[in-house]
């Protein structure tokens, strides 16, 4: 039986990628060095991807910033602000990335989003009256050409043409419809284009087709691809990921698809959908059967019997990833501290091929149960033994329904604080971390290699919080923060700080763009042991007159931001989480922090991709986790919470559910259309809708600002509003992180003259 991938990583082993684009950003290198760097990175992942046997290598899935980006420029969906900056091809790339400030232009980036359930950001296309949709086919062409040079047999991957449509946000005059038509000319024209360089087979990946679907969406589905295949010179697949299809799944396969890719590990209804209509005996059922999303072994006795199953309705099997294997590290090659025990247990890409070829091998055969693959396999998940603590599990056992709630309402909590902190009109703040510099780094890394003692680092700590309180109180600032400097990501300190957790070396997975996060993997049962922020937060408070907000991650953020144990349950080791950071939120109090920003920035991307799905299976046990961390504070301690990169407008009922008296939204690279929903459920929660976009190098003016604060003015009750950034500040420079946030302050202070 063969076997292949969905699409691969492309950070590189040791962020190569990332390193080269950030040197070509400071002008360190050339575009010239740049562009050859890239090809290098290809061509040793492909290498690498074939010395595993893989027979059929993806290729357009690595990208310098986002997939879906690219697509917008293969396809000349580009807004015109940006094809009118006087660059060259690659820079006007980045601009729609990052956005651009220099003497060529002013332009923003465009919105960034999470790619559905999640922790990748994509860019969101825009469509407007003056799109010119045309033929790029230059990079990809490159890269078919760069492949087939190198005696590879490759399947070029594309983002499908519905995915892209669904994914676009249209700005002009024109319907849908229209850019159906157009959207799908440029395709056929690219199916014409491939097929003149390369006679084999072309992937179109269209995970929408696992959302829930109208009728219209299936009909404009049928429509696209009845067109695109009419007369194709390739074989083409169609790819889809991340949950079933079960809306359009008779229309798939009598569709002229050659292959069709389907998920068995998030498709609920993959197998009964196969059941029930049976599989077409001409085509090529591409089976999505190890997680292309968690790192834990496959566990072959289970994985077989999915492929026992399968086989009685069709015997065109080919094995692959339920997903690309963007979501997971490289190799558990590079991980030499965590000992064989652990390391036995996981598997990354490049152990996942291997997976693939042995469930390839182990599915022709009658009997397995003798095979050496199949032996070894189970005596790994047999010795899979985790950390237990019968004291989490007993304290989660205990918890009772007052666990989960504050005792006074709402606006009681939020009169009174409103009396003990008196924060005035419009209050200014920021979401947590400043910039990460070459010196926090320097000693964070000088600690962890043993070259200073922990004295010796939080001296140096306590210098970078000091400066940057300093900086707040001399700009005007209302509420500060203490900036993080003693963290080097949001969840892994956390993970860190908690038993339960396991972490890695060198185990990047892409976040966006340059931006690798390692997620920690939860190896047990988890529980805070002692106090990990307060003595940062105590000092920082004892610098001012102002209040500094206790910053944590939430319990549903640092869970779905790691890798989860497969063998309990997401809502128990949620709550696990939760309990562990009330402990921190209590001490904190404790310590006379009167303001306590309790993050989950990553709520939504763990939703499920179908209504049906939100409550029960996701939203029931999430919103009471984060309840669960601060229901035990008194009412004048004021809670904020922080959100940002996710379609919030569905679910803003519940998020007002989680109680908080603050939130922090980013908003601003998504044009503020949040505020519409806010508005319309009458949302109680006091509110930051971000001003201006952080993830984007350029510097909002004072009457920019001040334009987004009356936008916002106009859905939010004055008394309600809060002036923040869109979210952390971490990956910024100094420099235009101090002269972003005095015009935040001005624009404010203004503002506040004229309300």
């Amino acid at each position: 039986m063969d076997y292949t991938i969905v699409g691969f990583p492309r950070l590189g082993e040791q962020r190569e990628l990332k390193r080269a684009t950030e040197s070509y950003w400071k002008g360190d290198i050339s575009r010239e060095q740049f562009l050859d760097d890239v090809k290098e990175q290809q061509v040793k992942q492909w290498k690498e991807q074939m010395k595993r046997g893989l027979k059929q290598i993806p290729v357009g899935d690595f990208s310098l910033y986002d997939m879906v980006l690219d697509a917008a420029f293969l396809i000349g969906a580009v807004p015109k602000k940006y094809k009118e900056l006087k660059l060259n091809p690659v820079d006007i790339y980045f601009a729609a990335a990052r956005g651009y400030q220099g003497k060529e232009g002013d332009v923003k980036a465009l919105t960034m989003k999470k790619w559905f359930n999640t922790n990748y950001h994509y860019m969101v296309p825009e469509l407007d009256d003056d799109n010119q949709f045309a033929l790029n086919f230059g990079r990809l062409s490159e890269s078919i050409i760069l492949a087939k040079d190198n005696g590879f047999n490759v399947r070029p991957v594309v983002i499908g043409p519905f995915t892209f449509l669904k994914l676009c946000r249209i700005k002009g005059s024109r319907v849908f419809e229209e850019y159906v038509t157009e959207v799908t000319s440029v395709y056929k024209d690219l199916i014409q284009k491939i097929g003149d360089i390369h006679d084999g087979w072309i992937q179109f990946d269209e995970p929408y087709l696992v959302r829930d679907l109208t009728a219209d969406d299936v009909s404009v589905f049928v429509k696209i691809y009845t067109e695109l295949l009419a007369d194709k010179k390739n074989k083409v697949l169609l790819q889809t990921y991340f949950g079933d299809v079960r809306d359009c799944y008779k229309e798939i396969i009598s569709l002229p698809f050659d292959g069709i890719g389907l998920d068995f590990v998030e498709g609920k209804k993959t197998a009964e959908l196969i059941e029930k209509n049976g599989f077409p005996e001409e085509k090529l059922l591409f089976a999505g059967i190890v997680n292309g999303k968690n790192v834990w072994r496959s566990d072959y006795s289970e994985k077989l019997k999915i492929l026992d199953e399968v086989k009685k309705k069709t015997k065109n099997i080919v094995l692959s990833t339920s997903c690309s294997l963007l979501h997971v590290p490289y190799t558990i090659a590079h991980e030499t501290k965590l000992g064989e025990e652990v390391t036995s247990q996981f598997a990354f890409a490049y152990e996942k091929i291997e997976e693939l070829l042995e469930l390839a091998k182990l599915s022709t055969l009658d009997s397995y149960d003798g095979e050496k693959e199949y032996i070894k396999n189970r005596t790994i998940c047999d010795k899979r033994v985790l950390r237990t603590e019968k004291s989490v599990q007993e304290r989660v056992d205990a918890l009772s329904d007052s666990d989960f709630h504050r005792m006074e309402p709402r606006k009681e909590r939020q009169e009174l604080q409103r009396k003990v902190l008196s924060q005035g009109l419009l209050p200014t703040t920021t979401i947590g971390s400043f910039p990460q510099t070459a010196e926090v780094k320097q000693n964070r890394s000088r600690f962890r290699k043993g070259e200073i003692t922990k004295e010796e680092y939080d001296a140096r700590v306590n210098e970078f919080i000091k400066q940057c309180i300093d900086f707040q109180d001399k700009i005007g600032l209302d509420v500060l923060v203490h900036g993080e400097f003693e963290r080097n990501d949001m969840v892994e300190y956390f993970g860190e700080n908690l038993s339960g957790f396991v972490f890695t070396e060198n185990a990047w997975v892409q976040s966006y763009g340059t931006r690798g996060l390692k997620p920690p993997i939860v190896f047990g049962d988890i529980k805070r042991e002692k106090p990990f922020t307060v003595a940062y937060i105590k000092y920082a408070n004892s610098l001012t007159s102002k209040d500094v907000k206790g910053m944590l991650t939430g319990p549903v953020t640092i869970l779905n931001w790691s890798f989860p144990r497969e063998d309990i349950s997401i809502k128990e080791t949620m709550y696990q989480i939760a309990l562990a950071l009330q402990d921190e939120v209590l001490d904190l109090e404790k310590a006379g922090v009167r303001i306590i920003q309790i993050d989950e920035a990553a709520l939504r991307e763990k939703l499920p991709l179908r209504r049906d799905d939100w409550y029960e299976d996701y939203l029931d046990f999430a919103i009471p986790a984060f309840r669960l961390t601060n229901s035990k504070v008194k009412p004048e301690t004021q809670i904020h919470t922080h959100m940002c990169y996710s379609e919030f407008e569905d679910i803003i009922p519940a998020i007002d559910d989680m109680d908080a008296d603050v939130i922090t939204f980013e908003a601003s690279r998504s044009q503020l259309t949040i505020l519409d929903s806010l508005k319309k459920n009458n949302f109680e929660t006091e509110v930051g809708p971000g001003v201006y976009d952080i993830h984007s190098p350029r510097v909002p003016g004072v009457e920019e600002i001040k334009m987004a604060i009356r936008q916002m003015l106009e859905k939010i009750p004055k008394e309600n509003l809060w002036i923040n950034p869109d979210c952390g500040l971490k990956t910024r420079g100094n420099e235009e992180t101090e002269k972003s946030l005095i015009n935040l302050v001005q624009a404010a202070k203004e503002i506040r003259a004229e309300v």
